[in-house]
């Protein structure tokens, strides 16, 4: 029939699958216009190719499919163009998120390009530290279960996901604890964040000195370099100010070589 179209000449034509001509049909959104009294078969028109257009112009650009139909059943200027200013509010907000994104694999690859470059392994500097924000989430950890199942605490409470704080997960160690010379339970964990988040976790590492050492190894391996960095504080004759920070640069995710693995510790002092 004459500039009449079956669902499968219709989806061929536009380059759509046949399923997702039925779902608009189902939802009321672009239905067969005409029906063939005698075998039931339903047809498109050519007066639809520019709405079945409009649709996926709309799709592509980000609309809802329910926001699409309202648009269509209600055409109108003003509201053409409340359609738009939303979207394009959305694809602001989206753009800021990749931007945080893409700025986060930034500083991540520079965090591990320079691992890679880092030779002066098990020896104690001292670091000047801006001010760091974070969220930390306070708690006994003595175990890597335990610390796998804090952060998943963690990450749900500070309503964050895994794209946020890629390299960025520490844990602490009491300020009483190292004097006791006990390493093996950490009293928090955090993850160090680069953007601003409503959460009651967010906190700070305060700027100041750092004794600092970097190892091949795990949090396990952890041990022996907080012996080194205490004696290291001790004839120096600095004063530890609080919790240690531990946080493994580069872990088994990154490489399977152990030979790799990197972790730092920094225990913030004053002469």
């Amino acid at each position: 029939m004459k500039n009449l179209f079956t669902i499968g000449e219709m989806a061929k034509l536009h380059n759509i699958t046949m399923k997702t001509l039925r779902y608009y049909d189902e939802i009321g959104l672009l239905q067969p216009i005409h029906t063939d009294l005698v075998n039931g078969y339903r047809y498109y028109s050519t007066e639809q190719f520019e709405q079945l257009n409009t649709i996926q112009y709309l799709k592509r650009l980000g609309f809802s499919l329910k926001d699409i139909k309202s648009h269509l059943d209600h055409r109108d200027i003003d509201g053409f163009l409340h359609l738009l200013e939303k979207q394009k509010e959305l694809t602001e907000q989206k753009i800021k998120e990749l931007e945080q994104v893409n700025s986060r694999f930034q500083n991540r690859i520079r965090d591990i390009q320079s691992a890679r470059n880092i030779t002066e392994l098990g020896i104690v500097k001292l670091l000047h530290m801006e001010e760091r924000k974070a969220v930390r989430l306070m708690g006994k950890i003595g175990s890597e279960p335990e610390m796998e199942v804090s952060l998943r605490q963690l990450e749900n409470m500070a309503n964050m996901n895994s794209s946020i704080f890629i390299g960025g997960v520490g844990l602490t160690v009491s300020v009483n604890q190292i004097r006791a010379d006990r390493f093996d339970e950490y009293n928090s964990i955090f993850i160090l964040i680069e953007e601003e988040i409503q959460s009651p976790l967010v906190t700070s590492f305060a700027e100041g000195t750092y004794a600092s050492i970097y190892f091949r190894g795990d949090h396990k391996d952890s041990s022996p370099y907080y012996s080194i960095l205490l004696r290291f504080i001790e004839e120096n004759s600095l004063n530890i100010l609080g919790d240690s920070m531990e946080r493994m640069i580069i872990d088994h995710y990154i490489s399977r070589d152990q030979d790799d693995f990197l972790t730092e510790i920094q225990i913030p002092v004053n002469p």
